[in-house]
């Protein structure tokens, strides 16, 4: 395939690692800018969630400090993971609360924090995948489906998204 085939290019925007992200929009940025091709920022907990069979999921990736980059999936009619409030980086201990049963755990979060995270979400987790990871074919079919839907931006406009504004320990004399 050329890039005179494409329509867009997909990226993981984050949450994740600094330095993989920033690579990430940095590669996407001047490839579409290059070809004069829009871009479709796609969150790394989407694509991770994407990658499940679960109809509900509570995401957890392990983003050091002992805290969670953290968001809340469901599934819709048309097999897509959407978003239930916001993402956000927590403490495992302070994660947003979830409603109902049968939610599926995934993510290295769950593996990291585990026992908090299954103390706080006590009666609402089911399953836990500890070894769920975002896959490129989850990226695809969501930017696909933001394609659709007009979300492509110019590759001026993709960004990373950190979550965190501070990022180093603090140290104590």
């Amino acid at each position: 395939i050329s890039l005179r085939q494409v329509d867009a290019l997909a990226f993981g925007r984050g949450p994740g690692a600094f330095t993989g992200v920033r690579i990430g929009v940095g590669v996407a940025q001047g490839v579409a800018f290059g070809a004069d091709l829009p871009v479709l920022p796609i969150s790394t907990l989407a694509a991770l969630v994407q990658a499940t069979d679960a109809g509900q999921v509570l995401a957890a990736i392990d983003a050091r400090m002992d805290e969670v980059y953290w968001g809340q999936y469901r599934r819709d009619q048309g097999g897509l993971m959407r978003l239930q409030g916001e993402e956000c980086v927590a403490a495992p201990e302070t994660t947003p609360v979830v409603q109902g049963e049968g939610w599926l755990g995934a993510g290295s979060g769950w593996g990291a924090y585990g026992d908090s995270l299954r103390a706080r979400h006590a009666g609402q987790v089911g399953e836990v995948a500890v070894e769920a990871l975002p896959h490129a074919a989850a990226v695809s079919r969501l930017a696909v489906a933001a394609f659709a839907a007009g979300e492509a931006v110019s590759a001026e406009q993709a960004l990373p998204v950190y979550l965190r504004d501070k990022v180093t320990w603090k140290k104590i004399r």
